[in-house]
């Protein structure tokens, strides 16, 4: 019977540290959430600083919620996030006039895209640095890619 008593406890020792790992893991995931207001660290006349929680999660899976802004093409890979709803799409043409209230999302697959009132959360890789698509011309400093997203 002794040794009953110990396997439970061992068992009962091994979820307790499972549990914990998980919580963990949560607790991760949660940090790797980026809010608008947390994307740079400076503005000045040099332009954008990245913010250092940009720099650490740079080439890491993110979450972002936002609004998709009006896409520049029904059959688009990509989209806009914008921290408010826009009826026209920020497409800019230069890095240099980058806004701070915008992020590019390249899609990992097609979805039908939402309405630009609509708030939506977006998950996939995050990319610092400036970058201009090949098929589009469209430039960009912060992109996530391989994404996805819902209707919140």
């Amino acid at each position: 019977m002794p040794a009953l008593c110990f396997d439970r406890r061992r068992m009962l020792a091994m979820l307790g540290a499972t549990a914990m790992s998980f919580q963990a893991g949560q607790t991760s995931a949660a940090d790797n959430t980026i809010a608008f207001g947390q994307l740079y660290a400076s503005f000045g006349v040099l332009g954008l600083t990245f913010s250092d929680k940009v720099k650490e999660l740079s080439g890491k899976a993110v979450s972002m919620r936002g609004f998709m802004a009006p896409p520049l093409k029904a059959e688009a890979n990509f989209f806009v996030l914008t921290e408010i709803p826009l009826s026209l799409c920020p497409f800019c043409s230069s890095d240099a006039d980058w806004p701070d209230d915008i992020v590019v999302i390249y899609l990992d697959r097609a979805q039908t895209f939402e309405q630009a009132n609509g708030l939506i959360e977006v998950r996939g890789r995050l990319e610092v640095g400036s970058w201009t698509d090949p098929e589009s011309g469209f430039v960009s400093l912060l992109r996530i890619v391989e994404a996805g997203f819902h209707r919140v």
